[in-house]
């Protein structure tokens, strides 16, 4: 995976967190069943530290993420997490043996770091899209750019189209 690509959608969570006032973070969102951005920051932070604890072992379970209060709760603890996924992506790809706790009767699933890598950034990705809706409620369109949340795959398709 061009890893460049994922510290760019990274950097685009951190650059909103950054300019997001701390009660809008933590404001539920009434078209996200009551959901914060602060909750679906934790959940993309959380998925790529499932990665990388696993990733000395060979194995990753992102059901077994900790769902640390702080993440949702604190815009300054999001930002120092989000700092310390950006440094740690520049490893070897590897085998990855992927756990998947809630499908019992399915075996674990080969994959490989990289392959996971690209997991976590689409899920990070759907996430912004969800927090762009946030930001839709909140009144706050123009905190951040029209690539926020959107697949890169459909940024290029959209150019191709004109559109």
């Amino acid at each position: 995976m061009e890893i460049s690509r994922g510290h760019t959608i990274i950097q685009s969570l951190y650059s909103l967190l950054q300019t997001l006032p701390d009660v809008e973070f933590i404001r539920p969102i009434q078209n996200l069943s009551g959901a914060t951005i602060g909750e679906h920051t934790r959940h993309i932070i959380e998925m790529f530290q499932c990665l990388e604890a696993g990733y000395d072992a060979g194995q990753v379970c992102y059901e077994d993420r900790k769902r640390d209060p702080m993440l949702q709760t604190n815009r300054q603890a999001a930002l120092r997490a989000l700092e310390e996924i950006a440094v740690q992506w520049e490893k070897t790809d590897k085998p990855i043996l992927l756990l998947a706790q809630s499908y019992a009767d399915i075996s674990p699933v080969q994959s490989s770091y990289c392959r996971e890598l690209i997991y976590c950034t689409d899920h990070c990705i759907h996430h912004q899209a969800l927090i762009k809706v946030a930001l839709l409620e909140l009144k706050r369109p123009e905190a951040v750019d029209g690539a926020f949340g959107v697949a890169p795959s459909t940024i290029a398709w959209r150019q191709k189209q004109g559109t």
